[in-house]
């Protein structure tokens, strides 16, 4: 596009108080740009006079004003670049030189601060311009062979649920099941928790009314006995080839042994049967899975709720349980099956069992823990079938011991009301031993809420064993993506897909595959029919930004998707493998395959390559480190002590949100420090920091988002990428004879607004105690 470019500065909200309007003007003007002013551009008058200028031609806007996070509809218009100036927020709220029109004779003395807050408006203004002619109006990028059908994998309760919701909105779906039936675990209960007032009798289960739903959608295709071979694609076009439960499908792998790998550590060749052997370590799990199939069919999007399985206790060691040794010993998923077929009885003899223990924990050696992947589930599964106890017979009795007992929200009332039944005993404590006693059991306990310790015989003994979800065993998608078939293991999940960020349910680092039910976190049937939607309402976003050419999360509606000058690409391989989300896969030689709808936009990728040949069209090395360039970096030409210069390169996700909120409650820092916002920590390059000190600033900074076992980043491990490149940069600070000091990064949340400008103040003095950038001036 032809760009005619337009700067409008605000007076409102302080900034014409506090600033030399008619001074700023002039940085606009000495650039060749028009530039105009208004009391309030965000008001209806101002808005006329930008509309006014865009029908006349100006398609290339700077607005100084507030925060480009508030009033971000007001200021979007349609085929224009518009970069925002953060004078409000971003520079008088945050540095107040004062509140009213006139200055104090205290304040008057103080000039040279106000003199730096004049300058760093003027920066901002200057780097803003310098934007607006760098970047290009972003394009959508569009699929030709859109789907919008959506497949379910998994017809258990949850993915029944996700598909009736996303049939109802109108999407046609179809729903992959392994079993031969729909119904998965929900089909094998006898009753569920209670869902509504008042909370103390047990329901039918809801299961058999859910199939008859999901029977009775004429745009919902149900695949029994049916498997996903392979997911290959992106969202809007990926190609699902099923397969029998089993059944082995002979794809070939599309990311053969890299070169180095065929050699031994001395640099030699290996042979023929040892190469075999490192590629199928190196495709490991990937063997049935391969690039495009054109037999496959056409999805749009994904719903993951394959589930869960009882865990295996024959793996630990219980034997002080009895567990394995005495068939009147059994799991919660076992009692459960009996539940199913009738009344409670021993698996021994057949016998009623009317005296039930049930184990929350497995008491010796871990005593404060319950069995793994248990928690509020297992708790409620336990009071559920302290109930069958009592229901089944008058004369029954229920016993529960416990570490934790977790009853989240409503279901407290359930709890409470069992404790009032007199054939239902609960307790904290330990269960030290299960032994024979005749034909029957004792079960015998210490650390009670008694205070001492107690023998309770028993007919049958239940241990509350956790709920696995499949993808610990089973990636269940079989991706076809470089990055392998299943979800990234982050390490802090145990099996559970990747969903559980702070932000973020249901997505996956996978865009387009939705995770719901228990594959996210142990779940009763009730919370999985509200968590399928949710997961139904993501696939659909996803298919409805895919269909408008933009991104899906977190930064939704975005236009932009990576670009690649592939003709200096040194295939290094490093954009596939720190690429969070595997947007990208590779050929044999290495080269990037961008799967445009796959990407969120992070620009990690940006970030990691070495030759700097990935940029997007509003977001790229250029822009940013041009912004670096055009500020005033003052040297003792003049000033006879010139001031600092810091620059800041902040994650636009949850710190600069912080910096807004700090200068919304008026917390000042050093007006020496200039702010970029950048897409994420990830997308840092160093060539940004390097041109920042080369050029005479004095100091770099990084603030980003928190990473470590809550992985708080929005694209998952910017901050730590981050992190490494910074650990990194030392051979090049060496280079430039600069102290390592003089870069650092530090973490914030969202909520650590009062925190921030302290922050930056430490580091603003550590380096003024260093001294002035030996480049400055030159």
């Amino acid at each position: 596009m032809d760009k005619k470019y337009g700067v409008y500065i605000c007076e409102g909200c302080g900034i014409g108080e506090s600033l030399d309007v008619k001074a700023l003007c002039g940085v606009p003007e000495e650039g060749g740009m028009p530039v105009k002013t208004h009391p309030f551009l965000c008001g209806k008058e101002g808005l006329e006079l930008l509309k006014k200028d865009i029908d006349d031609g100006t398609n290339s806007l700077v607005i100084a004003a507030c925060s480009r996070r508030v009033n971000f509809d007001v200021f979007r218009f349609d085929g224009c670049i518009v970069d925002r100036v953060n004078l409000r927020e971003g520079v008088v709220w945050s540095h107040p030189r004062s509140e009213f029109p006139a200055l104090t004779d205290e304040e008057k003395e103080d000039e040279d601060k106000y003199d730096r807050v004049q300058m760093m408006a003027e920066d901002y203004i200057r780097m803003a311009m310098t934007r607006v002619g760098k970047i290009k109006l972003p394009e959508p990028y569009k699929l030709e062979n859109l789907s919008r059908k959506i497949l379910v994998i998994g017809g258990g309760i949850t993915g029944m649920s996700a598909a009736i919701d996303a049939a109802t909105a109108g999407f046609d779906v179809t729903i992959v099941e392994k079993s031969t039936a729909l119904g998965g675990y929900a089909a094998k209960v006898r009753k569920q928790l209670p869902v509504s007032e008042p909370y103390d009798a047990l329901i039918t289960p809801v299961v058999a009314a859910k199939i008859a739903e999901v029977e009775a959608m004429p745009n919902i295709t149900v695949r029994t006995e049916t498997a996903v071979a392979r997911i290959a694609g992106q969202p809007g076009e990926f190609t699902v080839t099923m397969k029998k439960p089993g059944e082995k499908i002979p794809f070939d792998v599309p990311y053969p042994l890299p070169e180095e790998m065929k050699l031994d550590e001395k640099g030699n060749e290996l042979d023929a049967e040892k190469q075999h052997e490192a590629y199928l370590k190196y495709n490991e799990g990937r063997k049935d899975i391969l690039s495009l199939d054109p037999e496959g069919e056409l999805f749009g999007a994904v719903i993951l709720a394959a589930g869960w399985r009882p865990d295996d206790l024959s793996e630990g060691d219980f034997s002080h349980l009895g567990y394995g040794e005495i068939p009147d010993v059994i799991t919660n998923h076992q009692f459960e099956e009996i539940a199913k077929n009738g009344k409670i009885i021993r698996p021994s003899d057949g016998k009623a069992a009317k005296s039930v223990v049930f184990v929350q924990s497995p008491g010796k050696g871990d005593s404060d823990s319950d069995f793994a992947y248990a928690g509020a589930v297992t708790s409620m599964v336990a009071l559920k079938q302290a109930k069958y106890v009592r229901e089944d017979y008058d004369d029954g009795k229920a016993f529960i011991f416990y570490q934790h007992m977790r009853t989240p929200g409503l279901s407290e009332l359930f709890y409470k009301g069992l404790q009032q039944d007199p054939g239902i005993f609960l307790t904290k404590g330990s269960v030290m031993e299960v032994a024979k006693n005749g034909n029957g059991l004792v079960v015998e306990a210490e650390n009670t809420l008694l205070g001492e310790k107690i023998k309770v015989k028993a007919d049958l003994v239940v241990l509350g064993a956790g709920m696995v979800p499949v993808t610990k065993d089973d990636p269940v998608v079989n991706l076809a993506y470089r990055q392998g078939p299943g979800f990234r293991d982050i390490g802090l999940f145990n099996g559970y897909v990747d969903s559980n960020f702070i932000c973020f349910p249901y997505e996956t680092q996978r865009t387009g595959i939705y995770a719901a039910g228990a594959i996210r976190r142990s779940m009763t049937m009730e919370e999985s029919i509200e968590d399928a939607s949710g997961a139904a309402l993501k696939a659909i976003q996803c298919l409805e930004s895919v269909n408008r050419g933009v991104s899906v999360h977190p930064r939704s509606g975005d236009m932009t998707f990576p670009d690649f000058f592939f003709q200096r690409c040194t295939q290094c391989k490093r954009c596939t493998e720190e690429c969070p989300f595997g947007a990208l896969d590779d050929d044999e030689k290495g080269t990037p395959k961008p799967n445009p709808t796959r990407c969120r936009r992070c620009g990690t990728c940006m970030g990691a390559c070495p030759e700097r040949i990935i940029g997007f069209a509003d977001y790229n090395i250029d822009s940013i480190g041009s912004m670096v360039k055009s500020v005033s970096v003052p040297s003792e030409d003049d000033y006879t002590e010139p001031p600092f210069r810091i620059l800041g390169l902040v994650c636009e996700n949850d710190a600069y949100p912080a910096l807004d909120m700090a200068g919304l409650n008026r917390y000042g820092y050093s007006a020496d420090v200039r702010i970029i916002p950048i897409r994420c920590l990830g997308s840092m390059n160093v060539i940004w920091i390097k041109d920042a000190l080369s050029q005479g600033m004095d100091g770099v900074f990084l603030l980003g988002c928190k990473h470590g076992d809550d992985y708080q980043c929005h694209f998952v491990k910017g901050s730590e990428l981050a992190d490494i490149r910074m650990k990194k940069i030392g051979d090049a600070l060496a280079s430039l004879a600069l102290e390592n000091e003089r870069v650092a990064q530090f973490e914030v949340a969202i909520d650590d607004y009062d925190k921030v400008p302290k922050i930056i103040n430490d580091f603003v003095e550590s380096i003024e105690a260093l001294g002035p950038n030996p480049f400055k001036g030159f």
